[in-house]
């Protein structure tokens, strides 16, 4: 995707707009593309990962994985990562909002 040349080109921090699936850490590309457009005016927003069944195998398998040292945190570990989210959720509100909700002016 040329970000210079997207929809969504305004946003202060383009490399919040992830296109790949995050699987066990890694993002992954799949082996083909979509497009996902504006409805309201048929603008390409982005081309993303078209996963299959296999990556949602092997993203569930990660997830299973990563349960049991979660699993171990304390309630305070636990909720020092979700605060530390927030945080970031909160610091990056607007690109993200213009992410979920981007349209045609």
């Amino acid at each position: 995707m040329d970000t210079k040349t997207s929809p969504l080109a305004s946003l202060k921090d383009p490399s919040l707009l992830k296109t790949d699936g995050l699987i066990d850490g890694q993002w992954v590309a799949g082996s083909a593309r979509f497009a996902v457009d504006d409805p309201a005016t048929g603008l390409e927003l982005a081309q993303v990962a078209n996963l299959g069944a296999a990556d949602a195998a092997a993203a569930i398998a990660a997830a299973d994985r990563a349960w049991p040292a979660w699993r171990a945190k304390t309630a305070k570990e636990r909720a020092a990562i979700m605060m530390k989210w927030f945080a970031l959720l909160h610091q990056h509100a607007d690109d993200l909002a213009r992410i979920m909700t981007w349209r045609a002016s």
